[in-house]
């Protein structure tokens, strides 16, 4: 895992700047495709009453819905974090892991070469861990992971995790849009720092003695994964961000 946002939550955090009038549009259409990658827009003219294929096209049909923010979804089988449905939304986002959601529509991201499609679903009212409980269960996770790991001698057979933990105050900062809180900010990051914790310990099993052993590892980090993924997507929906 990069101590990147994802795609959705870039796009989350810029759109809702720019609905909010808070970024222009230039400056937001760069943050969002980074330079690198081209955007294509597929569906808006069978859910909106917007047309073509730009994600500028996709900025004007979101404000003419009446939105005025955009969030972030992070779903795994199992888990639908930050999805209310329907079925087709569900489905295409756990596919792809991301989607970005509005009051009535949704994009869901897939990258096909060095191009990014975002498919145009139908979405639902969600529900969503608030600022502060996600702040606090990441909290709690990172110590039972670190405490759980360190009982199976994670500096043994992961030595960059064990470096990690030890320096979980040094984390990547991200690159906000205004508008976004400083406290939401700083959860995104450590939401990140743990997800990355958690993919690089289970990058491979060959530390592990036993099926045992890497049952142990992966239960330990299971809660931890989870608790990233729910900081990300409350620190990319406007809907739970405290009150400024």
């Amino acid at each position: 895992m990069s101590l990147e946002l994802p795609l959705s939550g870039r796009l989350a955090w810029w759109l809702t700047a720019w609905l909010r009038g808070d970024e222009v549009t230039d400056h937001v259409l760069d943050a969002v495709t980074h330079g690198d990658l081209g955007h294509v827009v597929e569906g808006l003219a069978e859910l909106t009453d917007g047309s073509g294929t730009t994600l500028l096209d996709a900025f004007v049909a979101a404000r003419r819905s009446g939105a005025d923010r955009a969030g972030l979804a992070l779903p795994v089988e199992g888990d639908l974090l930050g999805l209310g449905g329907p079925r087709a939304l569900n489905d295409r986002a756990v596919e792809s892991g991301e989607a970005v959601v509005l009051a009535s529509f949704a994009l869901v991201p897939s990258v096909v070469g060095e191009v990014v499609r975002w498919q145009v679903l139908p979405s639902a009212p969600r529900q969503l861990p608030d600022v502060g409980e996600a702040d606090r269960a990441l909290r709690a996770a990172l110590v039972d992971s670190a405490n759980l790991l360190a009982e199976l001698d994670v500096a043994r057979w992961r030595p960059e995790v064990a470096d990690r933990l030890m320096n979980l105050r040094h984390r990547a900062e991200l690159d906000a849009p205004l508008g976004v809180p400083s406290r939401c900010t700083d959860l995104a990051a450590r939401g990140l720092q743990g997800w990355a914790i958690v993919d690089l310990a289970l990058e491979d099993d060959g530390g592990a003695l036993s099926s045992y052993e890497i049952a142990r590892r992966r239960d330990a980090l299971a809660p931890l994964e989870r608790a990233s993924r729910r900081a990300v997507v409350a620190a990319c929906s406007p809907e739970v961000w405290p009150e400024s």
